[in-house]
């Protein structure tokens, strides 16, 4: 969390009862490889990092080959456009000034790929600009420019509540090997979590904070290590194990406490044996030595009130007052690292589990970090550690598979499985002072730009109509008046802000008095992989869907679907129709495509055909622009 303000999370605020059989929650006999390719699991440390750009033979594709492994490219290498990748960079630059009135971070990396290419890596601003925080001016004491210290692209930062991830990553390790069970209570493991209420809290409900704990408790207040174990054993949750989401940093501290009960490891050396040192992961640990600090991005100017603890400038030691009291290793906070350092985390687990030769976890175990838990409770999709479909931060990045974490001192990994893309941002946001940063506008702004930057092909031709991203916008694409309408056709493509960003089929008679009506039509999705199916729909048999309001909105899979709707007879004449698109005012998704629209009669003779170079002329579009990608 990184202080005593807690970082909202998720928007549910459902109390109805969780789901126990989302997935089967004993233990897990997983072996294998991602995709079918050679690799060998990592027994420890001493058997040194997979190097190089090997390649394997992948089951996504018949005998196709990708990259495992990790290598600097340009975007159309990676498969991207470089002109959002640009751009990703330019806006991520102005929150370097006024966000709205200070800065939101004093510098940042950025770091951007899809598949085995890294396709940006920016480094921008002040690893260390300020001396300390004037509370009296709120401003910052600022170094002299030969002093201040700018962000490269190796700059370490302090993760904050991204640490997370890595003490989720070792639980799902310890669930495949089959010494943790998901759904086993963790009073078996740790006797002493028992009492005060929490008998029946259990392994899954730490990993998805289901348990009911609080968000936070200053342990930091305790003198001692058996303090700080007190407090834990003797809160009591708030809501009935089970009954209720509530982010919580006592989570992932009970579960850093279960782990290093069942191992009889600390979780630093957890860390450095089962995930950084297979993967090569040399700048990531707990606690980094004195010879890192020149390296490494400063905090804040931690005094009361703000702070929990009197520290000064903090730099190179945890920003969280409970990690700092718990000697900076904590399963909540306390993790320090680079931005390439998490990209390879985060091939990894888009590889299924496995980087070049090394596996740390089965593809069967990287599934249970991008399956949602918490259906019981929308809003807060939550898979083992990893939060799902959080479009705060993850902007049009966001599907019901995308998966990542925030941290407080302004860091964020996201990644995207449907489109194999990943995102860090790294940034000191609470740099002189926390409160200076304020919503995730910056990690939302790169997270819509790498969205922006994934094509989409037309399914014919050069180029379909696209609605454009731009937020608390309304476009237009009609298509001139057309007599003895019977049927219309064409291919959609939507992507949109479920329950604000819509798109609308209308039809209105040409020359008559009344306004524009829904046209219900049917549309059937081209793709057929699981994760492609659309959310929140019912398809029948042959994978059709009924949309009687004549809209469309949120996840459709990110495939195309073909589109017919039936027109109703105007006597009076001609019949007009036209797509219509509305935005948030704050979130958007990657928008809509539509293309081959056609007008039949009915003998099934095309009245208007986009393709037809004068048919094509005669659209009238207002927000909506010819796209190629």
């Amino acid at each position: 969390m990184g202080g005593r303000m807690p970082q909202r999370r998720g928007g549910g605020k459902s109390f109805s009862d969780a789901s126990s059989d989302s997935l089967p929650g004993h233990r897990l006999a997983c072996r294998g490889s991602a995709g079918g390719g050679r690799t060998r699991r990592w027994t420890g440390a001493g058997n040194g990092a997979a190097r190089g750009g090997v390649v394997v033979t992948s089951g996504t594709g018949a005998g196709a080959a990708r990259r495992t492994t990790l290598r600097r490219g340009s975007a159309r290498r990676a498969g991207l456009l470089p002109g959002p990748l640009e751009r990703l960079v330019a806006e991520a630059e102005c929150f370097l000034g006024p966000s709205p009135v200070r800065p939101w971070y004093a510098g940042a990396v950025l770091l951007a790929g899809r598949g085995g290419t890294v396709a940006l890596h920016r480094a921008i601003g002040s690893a260390v600009r300020y001396a300390a925080y004037d509370a009296t001016t709120d401003t910052g004491v600022e170094l002299p420019p030969g002093r201040r210290v700018p962000v490269t692209r190796d700059t370490v930062f302090d993760l904050a509540s991204v640490s997370k991830l890595f003490t989720s990553l070792l639980a799902v390790q310890q669930i495949e090997r089959g010494r943790l069970v998901l759904d086993a209570r963790v009073a078996v493991y740790l006797p002493e979590f028992g009492g005060d209420g929490k008998r029946e809290v259990t392994v899954r409900q730490l990993l998805t904070h289901t348990s009911g704990l609080r968000s936070w408790i200053p342990l930091y207040e305790e003198p001692t290590r058996e303090g700080e174990r007190r407090r834990l054993r003797e809160e009591e949750p708030l809501h009935p194990p089970g009954s209720a989401y509530l982010y919580s940093d006592l989570n992932l501290i009970a579960l850093q406490l279960l782990l290093e009960e069942i191992t009889g490891l600390g979780l630093d050396v957890l860390l450095h044996d089962e995930i950084t040192a297979p993967l090569g992961m040399h700048r990531t640990r707990f606690a980094p030595p004195l010879s890192w600090r020149q390296g490494i991005a400063a905090t804040e100017d931690a005094r009361p009130p703000w702070s929990g603890l009197d520290r000064g400038m903090v730099h190179g030691t945890v920003h969280d007052e409970n990690a700092h009291a718990l000697g900076g290793v904590a399963g909540h906070a306390g993790v320090f690292s680079r931005a390439w350092d998490l990209a390879v985390l985060a091939r990894t687990l888009l590889n299924g589990g496995a980087y070049g030769r090394i596996r740390v976890l089965s593809p069967a175990s990287v599934e249970l970090l991008f399956t949602d838990f918490n259906t019981a409770f929308p809003g807060d999709g939550h898979g083992l550690g990893f939060e799902l479909d959080q479009r705060w931060y993850m902007g049009a990045l966001a599907t019901p598979r995308t998966a990542g974490h925030t941290g407080f001192t302004g860091t964020s990994l996201v990644l995207d499985p449907t489109t194999d893309t990943f995102l860090v941002v790294l940034g000191n946001s609470v740099h002189p002072v926390r409160s200076w940063r304020s919503g995730s506008a910056p990690r939302a702004a790169a997270a819509n730009r790498l969205a922006r930057a994934v094509p989409v092909r037309p399914p014919r031709g050069r180029t379909a109509w696209f609605s454009g991203m731009t937020p608390g916008a309304t476009g237009t694409l009609a298509l001139p008046p057309v007599a003895g309408a019977a049927r219309f056709e064409c291919a959609l493509w939507w992507d949109t802000v479920p329950g604000a960003g819509r798109a609308f089929l209308e039809a209105r008679a040409e020359g008559g008095t009344g306004g524009w009506e829904p046209v219900p039509f049917t549309t059937f999705r081209t793709g057929s992989a699981r994760d492609r199916r659309p959310s929140g729909v019912a398809e029948d048999r042959s994978g059709r869907v009924r949309h009687p309001s004549g809209t469309v909105e949120g996840w459709s899979g990110r495939v195309w679907h073909r589109l017919t709707a039936e027109l109703p007879g105007r006597a009076d004449g001609a019949v007009r129709l036209r797509w219509r698109y509305t935005t948030d005012e704050r979130y958007v998704g990657r928008g809509v495509y539509v293309t081959g629209m056609r007008v039949l009669d009915t003998a099934g003779r095309p009245l208007f055909d986009e393709t037809r170079p004068l048919d094509g002329t005669r659209i009238g579009a207002t927000g909506w622009s010819r796209s190629a990608d």
